[in-house]
């Protein structure tokens, strides 16, 4: 980590040669000119928000840039997962043509992943790819899908399976945002957060068993460490391997069995974080089978997803051959392989094709339903 000339931000580095690009951390960093215009392609700048995100920061963004001589446009699209479609992207699109916007236009994404997600995959593919900014304004954004360049929309059969890597030139973290953030979503948040301890950094987890009280208070150094912790473990994650071929997919922590409860669910009815939740008690519950964990260590899973506000149950009305049916359609699967990502110790992950077929079924079937 090094400090920023403004002793009000830290940066840190996403190491991808030449298409290498930093992720600014601070409080009021929406309102500075000189964290965001050096990051623009050219004049042309499409800012893509959702309809809550819009009336807390839209005209501050505004304000920033008019200080540049730059040709502004926006789209507000609804919110909530269930948007996250092709057809919302098509209006990003309709919108950058109305505007006549040339390759060096920039798109900036203002608000949670789903917009991220979605303006990252309308650059990437407008124009055969143009340059996007992340402004994340959730804190699963801010610590998890603003960085490291997967963009793309959900499918009625499965959770992100359209879509692109492609890189920001920038990630602009204004924790202040969370002042906003409805306390459900700052709980999905947290999801990520203790992921990030579970499958790279003990110590991190151990912090968090500790602060959980003053993270979810949004108390500004609690918040800024938990921020900082999981973007340098995601940023060298990424510069390692990219496109997911391998040690990335260790993030996937979780969201084999979280991803399989948003589609049958509805996407947006479960937060993605809050599925994210309850799939890494799944996970944990299932390295505890394959000899891993202790009983111990799983209820101490348990206990910090509880303390963050996570569900820690699978939903009722999902069986053992909906889970599977959704599971099947993981990206990560290889050869029809079903991958999975399990704990071999707190702190350390590591990627499983070789679970038991009957063991796992035992697995599902037996957890705890709500």
């Amino acid at each position: 980590m090094t400090q920023s000339p403004s002793a009000a931000m830290e940066s840190l580095s996403v190491a991808l040669g030449e298409r290498t690009y930093p992720i600014h951390i601070g409080a009021g960093l929406l309102d500075d000119p000189g964290c965001l215009l050096p990051y623009l392609a050219g004049r042309q700048v499409m800012i893509v928000t959702n309809a809550t995100v819009a009336p807390h920061y839209l005209d501050r963004l505004r304000h920033t840039l008019s200080g540049a001589d730059l040709e502004v446009c926006e789209v507000i699209l609804p919110d909530g997962e269930a948007t996250k479609t092709l057809a919302s992207v098509e209006r990003i699109w309709d919108a950058l043509l109305a505007a006549g916007f040339n390759r060096r236009c920039t798109l900036v994404a203002l608000g949670g992943g789903v917009i991220g997600d979605m303006a990252g995959y309308a650059a990437a593919s407008y124009q055969r790819g143009v340059a996007f900014i992340q402004v994340p304004t959730t804190l699963l954004a801010q610590v998890d899908s603003s960085v490291g360049g997967k963009t793309g929309v959900n499918h009625p059969r499965g959770k992100n399976m359209i879509g692109a890597f492609w890189q920001p030139r920038a990630v602009l973290i204004d924790t202040q945002t969370l002042a906003t953030l409805p306390e459900r979503e700052l709980s999905a948040g947290l999801a990520e957060v203790i992921k990030y301890g579970l499958i790279w950094d003990a110590a991190f987890l151990d912090w968090l068993e500790r602060e959980m009280p003053a993270l979810r208070a949004l108390d500004a150094a609690a918040i800024r460490h938990a921020i900082r912790r999981s973007c340098e473990i995601k940023a060298e994650i990424v510069a390692e391997d990219e496109t997911e071929q391998g040690v990335r997919a260790l993030l996937n922590l979780g969201h084999t069995f979280g991803h399989a409860i948003e589609a049958h669910q509805g996407y947006g009815n479960w937060l993605h974080g809050e599925a994210v939740g309850a799939g890494m008690a799944m996970a944990a519950a299932l390295s505890a089978e394959r000899g891993w964990l202790t009983g111990a260590e799983v209820e101490r899973i348990g206990a910090v997803l509880a303390a963050a506000g996570l569900p820690r149950v699978a939903p009722a009305a999902m069986g053992v051959d909906d889970f599977l049916e959704r599971m099947r359609l993981d990206k990560k699967n290889l050869d029809s392989r079903l991958r999975l990502i399990l704990l071999e110790a707190l702190g350390r992950a590591a990627i499983h094709d070789d679970t038991d077929p009957a063991m796992l079924e035992r697995l599902i079937e037996r957890f705890p339903r709500a």
